[in-house]
C-alpha cells in the first residue's frame, strides 16, 4: 500500500469506468484525493487550479484524446506524469507512440480486474520521483501554475486602448523571460 498522499486528476468520459478505477486506486494508495472530469476542456480548468502529482487519462475523450491531454500537462509541466488506462490502444504502435511522446505508462481497460496489480509499479515509480524531487518540484510547479493562470487572465482581458496593449505586451515579455530563466 502507498502511504505518501498522492493528488490524481482522471480523465474518463464513462461513469462506470470512473467509479471502477477510482476503487482500485483505493485499493493501492492510502489516502488518494482524485478529481474526476469527463473532457478536455473540464480537465484544463481542474489542472491549472488542483497541483495533481499524476494525470491518468483515457485515451479516446468526447472533446479530444489522450494525447491532447498529455500536451496541455506537458506544456504547464513536464514533470508531471500522464498514465493511459484505456481501451483504444490494443493497437502496439500507437502505445508505443504515446509513450515515445512522453506518456508515463498505459494500462488497457481489458484488465480493470486487476488494475490495482498494473497500476501499482506505476504509481510507485511517481512517488520515488515525488521524494526525491519535492521541494523543487513544489516550487517550480506552482511557478508554472502562476504563469500560466496569468497567460490565461491576458488572453481573456479586453485591451481598449493603446497603453493598455502595450502593457500586457511588456507582462508577456517578461512572463516568457522568467520561463527561459526557469528552464535553465
Amino acid at each position: 500500500m502507498i502511504t505518501t498522499p498522492l493528488r490524481i486528476i482522471l480523465v474518463e468520459d464513462e461513469e462506470t469506468d470512473a467509479v471502477l478505477i477510482k476503487r482500485q486506486i483505493a485499493k493501492i494508495v492510502k489516502t488518494p484525493e482524485i478529481k474526476i472530469v469527463q473532457d478536455l476542456p473540464g480537465f484544463e480548468n481542474l489542472f491549472t487550479n488542483f497541483l495533481p502529482d499524476v494525470v491518468i487519462s483515457d485515451y479516446n475523450l468526447p472533446s479530444g484524446t489522450g494525447l491532447d491531454i498529455m500536451e496541455l500537462v506537458k506544456s504547464i509541466d513536464e514533470a508531471i506524469p500522464l498514465i493511459f488506462i484505456t481501451g483504444a490502444l490494443d493497437d502496439d504502435e500507437l502505445a508505443a507512440d504515446t509513450i515515445l511522446s512522453g506518456a508515463s505508462g498505459f494500462i488497457l481497460k481489458k484488465h480493470m480486474n486487476n488494475l490495482d496489480e498494473k497500476l501499482e509499479p506505476l504509481l510507485k515509480q511517481v512517488v520515488y520521483n515525488m521524494v526525491q524531487h519535492e521541494e523543487l518540484r513544489e516550487r517550480i510547479r506552482k511557478n508554472k501554475i502562476a504563469v500560466h493562470q496569468i497567460y490565461s487572465y491576458l488572453d481573456n482581458m479586453k485591451a481598449d486602448d493603446k497603453e493598455q496593449r502595450e502593457n500586457i505586451r511588456k507582462i508577456r515579455n517578461n512572463l516568457d523571460k522568467f520561463n527561459v530563466e526557469d528552464a535553465e
